[in-house]
Order: structure tokens, then C-alpha cells, then sequence
């Protein structure tokens, strides 16, 4: 399936998980620092520097270089989205972010607020950073330069980016916590095969 961003809550509230999905449009870059800078300046009642309603959000360190004044994109793999489990409830609340691209999945106290708000996680294969760069088809310009390359703002103009899988949907329903449940169940067959107590 084919979204343009901003994406509406109708249409992220239709994805199931374990639907691949692919992205057109503009998606932002955003990690642990950009959180918390977004966090207390909406507390502080500051407007940020983009508009995240509607907005997908990827949780990558993208390595960017710069030439003749344009920004070019090198690789683009994702962060480990665990890392931002303590802020992203708060978040995808404050800023109606409907849609977060990382890998690895997410905490119950995140997939409750995805259920809430409508929100959903796109999985990304990780180890595969150049090959999620072809999907970005011109870097629009970054904020927060002064948190560091990774850690700062970056606006993307992507075509097809993806495959992404919908890790969790807006119904709470994830692929991560069907693969441990698989493990679960067959972890005793498994131990008896190879004979271990």
C-alpha cells in the first residue's frame, strides 16, 4: 500500500500489522535528543521548527553530507526505536505524529498511546542503511544542526520508501509480540530435541 504524508488517522487506523506499506511525501528524522529538546519546548509552550501532525517519524541517525551548499544523503539506517520508549508516549500525544519508522519495535506504555492518538510503527530493516537512502529523493533541510548530524532534525523528500512492514497497528496488535508467543510455545519442544533441563 502507497501513503502520501501527512497521513491522516483514518488511514493509519486502516493498516493491520503485518501490511507493507511504502511512503511518498515528507518524513522527519528525530532521536533521543531531538525528543526531549520537542518535549520541553511544547512544555514551555514554544512552537518547534516543523510541523509534526500527521507526520512520520523516523528514528535514524542519517549520515549527510554537504556540497555546494546541498545536502546529500549517504545512508539512512534506522535507530533502535527502544531507545526513545520513555519519550514517545508523551510525544506522539503532543504532536499527533501518526506514523514512527524504526527497528525493533516498541514498549506497551508507546503502543497504548499508538492506540489512543492513532499511530502506527513501520518496521525497517535494519543493517540496511544505503539501501533505505534510494527511497529519499532529496534532503529539504535540517533543524537543531547544533545537537550533532545524527541527533538533529532532518526533512526528507521520499518516493517509495520502503518496504515497510506495520509492526504494531492502532488496534495494539503487534508482529513483535506474536514472535515472542511463537517462541514461547515452541521453546519446550525445542529444549526437549536438544535435551536440554
Amino acid at each position: 500500500m502507497n501513503l502520501r504524508t501527512p497521513l491522516s488517522e483514518r488511514a493509519v487506523r486502516s493498516l493491520k500489522a503485518g501490511d507493507t506499506v511504502r511512503l511518498n511525501g515528507t518524513i522527519y528524522t528525530g532521536r533521543d535528543e531531538m525528543h526531549l529538546r520537542a518535549l520541553e519546548m511544547h512544555e514551555r509552550g514554544e512552537p518547534l521548527p516543523i510541523d509534526l501532525k500527521g507526520a512520520a517519524l523516523y528514528h535514524c541517525g542519517p549520515i549527510v553530507r554537504k556540497d555546494n551548499d546541498v545536502w546529500t544523503l549517504v545512508a539512512a539506517g534506522p535507530t533502535t526505536s527502544a531507545r526513545m520508549n520513555a519519550l514517545e508516549p508523551r510525544f506522539i500525544e503532543a504532536f499527533g505524529v501518526r506514523a514512527i519508522i524504526g527497528k525493533g519495535g516498541m514498549s506497551q506504555p508507546t503502543i497504548d498511546a499508538m492506540k489512543k492518538h492513532g499511530c502506527v510503527y513501520l518496521a525497517i530493516t535494519g543493517g540496511a542503511a544505503v539501501l533505505a537512502a534510494k527511497g529519499v529523493k532529496r534532503v529539504v533541510g535540517a533543524e537543531w544542526l547544533d545537537l550533532g548530524m545524527p541527533e538533529a532534525i532532518w526533512k526528507f523528500e521520499v518516493e517509495d520508501f520502503g518496504p515497510l512492514i506495520v509492526g504494531i497497528d492502532t488496534n495494539g496488535d503487534s508482529i513483535y509480540a506474536r514472535v515472542e508467543a511463537d517462541i514461547r510455545r515452541n521453546l519446550p519442544s525445542v529444549r526437549k530435541k536438544l535435551r536440554i533441563d
